[in-house]
């Protein structure tokens, strides 16, 4: 007894000691950059109700390591999980009837990763079929794409990946096999050499296409599920592509293409079934069959899908130019007569066109053929061609412009329509009218013309067009609007769903044109309140806020003030508040939430839900407007309304179950179900499996200040992790124009492409400040001033910030900022700049190489705020340039400039550079090779991430400065730095 009592006390330190080491080690750490890697988050976009609202999916996956799809039984404990690779978006879906669930295994990271030193082997990605009820599991190999026969919910098709062939051409044959499986058996037929298969809304039919070596067998066919017959819908020796069903009615089309030996451009036929479930009705259209109508030179466009009308009386098509295959160079100086079409080939020819309906036309389509076989005069001349480019000042494009759309412009159909009961073609647009909007039920469609405004466009950003209605019974096409200004995407035309009435926004007002009886009618002028966006602060007059949308019936018009939503007679009759409380109370509805997929218009005999969101508490939530005797019933129901981030919000498709998402700066994004009126809810989600391993930020708090213009404004400030009142802590200013919305907003640890991460910085002891900046005209680096230094001024005095140890970061318009703010106050210990604007004269005139656009647009009428070119303005713009400020920096700066960035011209992070260098000022820049205006490699992710923390962490937190910081790295010793760090 002793002994044991002895060994008791000898063996009670060892307890002690090896309680408190495992206490130490489920203790809360720092996120550490290397955490985030395998660091496990949900994908928000891709949470699902299955349509009966009983169960729910959802993937979990991280920037390097696999994930898991999570199938969880609604009110239920059952949840299952399941491997599906490495994926940064999964592929599942839910049967209708919600009894199955199908979903793809994509290959391993580390497979991944290994094809990526040594490519060459094929990866294939596994499927799976699963039966929720029995959680019984079917597997099959190289799965491609799949689809589920919608609301029959019967039968699984899934297109098998072949197996790749070293030798194969881009016109080879596409097609596989496809395998359709019986959900209730598994019984399964395998089609070979399909190439495009859809099923039809209902699901009883699925309609393929055949594409075959050789184009043997090629065409297109339909199976029907319940008889297991297959119908030949079509067959010839041609390729069949852009297969689509009408979404309500049983009828499909597709293009049918052929090669021809002189153009580079498939000629195309469209063809075109309905009636498919009872006797079907086939129709072609050959344009080769229409001479007298069809365009000379032109083709049936490959690269535009054709749809039926609702109605099933016409076909919609692109047609394109043919472009000839070029001919070698005639050496001899003399012309080559073109092959003459033997006579009894265009006598074949001319006795398919069915446009020849008289003498007349007989007459023209003979000319046409002896057209053909006259000379075509090539010139002498095989002499090396220049490689160059001519930039005129009439271009109403930039040639850098034409060169970033140059594979669109080759691509780019016109659109087209034929009558199929008279196989009238009609030409819906053409050069001048390249953009067209097909209204619904197409009777009518809006075309829009820049072509006299495009150059000016370019250059000051002020949007105008001519505007022209086309009939589309008619083909007759009637100007409406001349020189149409849009300050805003908020005066676009906006169609009803009957299709005989749009919106459109002009002069700070809202139009509705009713096309049945050409009249215009100005909707908003007698109501109390204004529909200009007043908070817009760019270079433009009058911009509106936005159209929400149509009443299904197209009686009414729902659009939103800058707080309520007003619900508007079409006909401008009447107007009515629906909110009643958003501008007394401060509160934004702003936006409609649709609950239903299938919608045309929205239904005010339903109950509609909308988000709202605190201007000055930063709360959000859901309420709804019920349905009232003319419309909506003024007066909203709250059902939701808290301090947090509320975000998406559905329907299960065939049940009264509701999901929607909330989340907090210091928590995940996590989701709920509930009833229609989001009683009860219950969390089924469990997002960031390993969040309760880290520390995370304290909380929260507004920070309300007056800018030195007069501005009532807000910033957010993020508490950092462990946070003890009375304690001052290093601070991270952040800002992008107004982001004090983001108050309650999750930030998920990852490599961003700026470096930026708040969550990151939260959880390793840093406060985190982010203000809101508005702009004044001419002014967009004095407005930072303006706004940003009060702004920290009055977060010091929250007692948070230690005024002596301030850093800031910004990227792209925030890098501006950023540099611009350096040349105005000592205030900050540290800075760091990403791809920032340093001298506003010399970036005017350069290009935005991701689109190949100047940069004068944005300045005058974008992001930039001045009025006119720097000649116009030399002092706005003098006065608003980091370089020209530079003697006055004295804050360490890092800077982050891409030698491929296609926004901020790398040459701007070179100039101020420079400057600093010449100055000797601290200036480190990074530059990653190849990169763009954000990182997109996550080997330079990772990397940047690393070293900006780094820079703050030893200018803030004075802890000491890696060799990088300190003495930088000489280019020979680089590669062995980098391999060093890497991880």
């Amino acid at each position: 007894m002793i002994k044991k009592a002895l060994l008791a006390f000898l063996l009670l330190p060892c307890a002690v000691a090896f309680s408190q080491s495992k206490k130490e080690t489920m203790e809360p750490k720092p996120i550490d950059w290397k955490d985030v890697p395998g660091w496990r988050t949900i994908n928000n976009f891709q949470v699902t109700l299955s349509p009966d609202g009983k169960w729910a999916a959802y993937p979990i996956t991280a920037a390097e390591t696999d994930g898991e799809l999570v199938v969880k039984k609604l009110n239920d404990t059952v949840e299952r999980k399941f491997p599906i690779g490495f994926s940064s978006f999964p592929q599942f879906s839910f049967s209708e009837d919600g009894k199955w669930l199908v979903f793809k295994e994509s290959p391993k990271f580390k497979e991944v990763k290994a094809n990526e030193k040594s490519p060459g082997k094929q990866l294939f990605e596994k499927l799976y079929l699963l039966d929720l009820n029995n959680n019984k599991k079917t597997e099959f190999e190289r799965a491609g794409s799949f689809v589920l026969n919608g609301k029959t919910a019967s039968h699984l098709a899934i297109k098998i990946v072949k197996e790749r062939n070293i030798g194969a051409r881009p016109e080879d044959a596409q097609g596989g096999d496809l395998l359709i499986i019986e959900l209730a058996n598994g019984k399964a037929i395998n089609i070979g050499n399909v190439g495009e298969f859809s099923f039809n809304k209902a699901g009883n039919l699925l309609a393929y296409t055949i594409d075959a070596a050789n184009k043997t067998g090629n065409g297109l066919y339909l199976y029907n599920i319940n008889s297991r017959q297959t119908t030949v819908l079509d067959n010839d020796k041609t390729t069949y592509k852009f297969l689509g069903w009408d979404t309500e009615k049983d009828a499909v089309a597709v293009l049918k293409l052929k090669k021809d030996e002189k153009y580079k451009t498939e000629k195309g036929i469209v063809f075109g079934v309905k009636n498919l479930s009872q006797v079907p009705a086939s129709f072609t259209y050959d344009p080769e069959k229409d001479s007298l109508n069809f365009p000379a030179k032109m083709t049936i466009s490959a690269m535009r899908r054709p749809y039926w009308s609702e109605d099933l009386s016409r076909l919609f098509f692109g047609i394109a130019a043919l472009e000839p295959v070029k001919k070698e160079d005639d050496t001899t100086g003399k012309s080559k007569p073109a092959v003459k079409e033997p006579d009894s080939l265009v006598l074949v020819r001319i006795k398919a066109d069915t446009s020849i309906k008289s003498v007349a036309d007989l007459k023209r389509a003979l000319e046409k053929a002896e057209a053909k076989g006259k000379p075509e005069v090539k010139p002498a001349n095989d002499a090396t061609k220049p490689d160059m480019t001519i930039w005129h000042w009439q271009d109403k494009r930039l040639q850098s412009r034409q060169q970033v759309q140059e594979m669109q412009d080759k691509n780019f159909s016109y659109v087209a329509m034929v009558d199929v009961a008279t196989n009238k073609f009609t030409r819906l647009n053409d050069g001048n009218t390249r953009s067209l909007s097909i209204m619904p039920k197409q009777l009518f469609a809006v075309a829009e013309d820049i072509d006299a405004y495009e150059l000016d466009q370019n250059l000051d950003g002020q949007s105008y067009s001519d505007l022209y209605i086309i009939n589309l019974k008619t083909g007759a096409k009637t100007k409406f609007k001349e020189k149409f200004y849009r300050p805003s995407f908020s005066s676009t035309p906006r169609p009803s769903p009957d299709g005989l009435k749009f919106t459109y926004g002009e002069d700070g007002h809202y139009y509705v044109y009713d096309l049945a009886t050409n009249t215009s009618t100005n909707i908003t002028q007698k109501i109390a309140t204004s529909f200009v966006n007043t908070e817009d602060d760019h270079n433009v007059t009058k911009p509106l806020t936005p159209v929400i949308g149509w009443s299904s019936d197209s009686k009414y018009v729902l659009i939103r003030d800058l707080w309520d939503i007003w619900q508007v007679a079409a006909n401008g009759s009447s107007a009515v508040n629906l909110t009643l409380n958003g501008k007394k109370e401060q509160i934004r509805y702003t936006n409609r939430y649709s609950i239903d997929e299938e919608e045309k218009g929205f239904d005010l005999k339903k109950k509609n839900y909308f988000r709202i969101y605190g201007e000055w508490t930063k709360k959000s939530g859901i309420v709804t407007l019920d349905p009232g005797t003319n419309g909506l019933k003024p007066g909203a129901t709250v059902l939701l309304w808290e301090d947090a981030a509320v975000g998406s919000f559905a329907k299960a498709k065939n049940a009264n179950v509701f999901m929607y998402s909330k989340e907090d700066f210091n928590k995940p994004t996590e989701f709920f179900t509930a009833n229609e009126k989001l009683a009860s809810p219950v969390q089924f989600t469990k997002n960031a499996p390993d969040y309760s391993k880290y520390k995370w930020s304290a909380g929260t708090q507004l920070v309300n200040y007056v800018s030195d213009k007069g501005d009532t404004l807000q910033g957010a400030l993020f508490l950092p992790a462990g946070y003890e009142k009375g304690k001052k802590y290093p601070t991270l200013v952040y800002y992008y124009e107004k982001l004090s919305q983001t108050l309650h907003s999750y930030s998920n640890p990852g490599f961003s492409g700026t470096g930026w991460n708040p969550a990151m910085y939260t959880s390793n002891g840093y406060a985190v400040f982010i203000p809101d900046i508005v702009y004044k005209m001419d002014d967009p680096g004095m407005s930072a001033v303006w706004c940003v230094l009060p702004a920290i001024k009055a977060a010091i005095q929250t007692g948070v910030i230690d005024e002596t140890k301030i850093g800031i970061h910004g990227h792209s318009w925030g890098g501006y900022q950023t540099a611009f703010l350096i040349t105005q106050t000592n205030m900050f210990k540290a800075a760091a700049a990403g791809a920032p604007l340093t001298n506003m004269v010399s970036m005017y005139d350069l290009i935005y190489w991701n689109s190949g656009g100047g940069n004068m647009s944005i300045f005058e009428a974008s992001q930039g705020r001045f009025r006119g070119a720097p000649w116009e303005n030399w002092d706005s713009y003098l006065r608003n340039s980091p370089v020209y400020h530079v003697k006055k920096v004295n804050t360490p700066l890092l800077m982050l400039h891409n030698d491929k960035d296609g926004a901020v011209d790398f040459t701007q992070g070179i100039e101020y550079y420079n400057a600093l260098r010449r100055l000797k000022k601290p200036v480190i820049m990074m530059q990653y090779k190849g990169e763009n205006h954000g990182l997109a490699k996550m080997e330079n992710r990772k990397d940047y991430s690393v070293r900006m923390m780094e820079f703050f962490d030893h200018h803030l937190k004075g802890k000491e400065a890696p060799d990088w910081l300190k003495n930088g790295i000489d280019r020979l010793k680089l590669p062995d730095h980098l391999e060093n760090r890497a991880f």
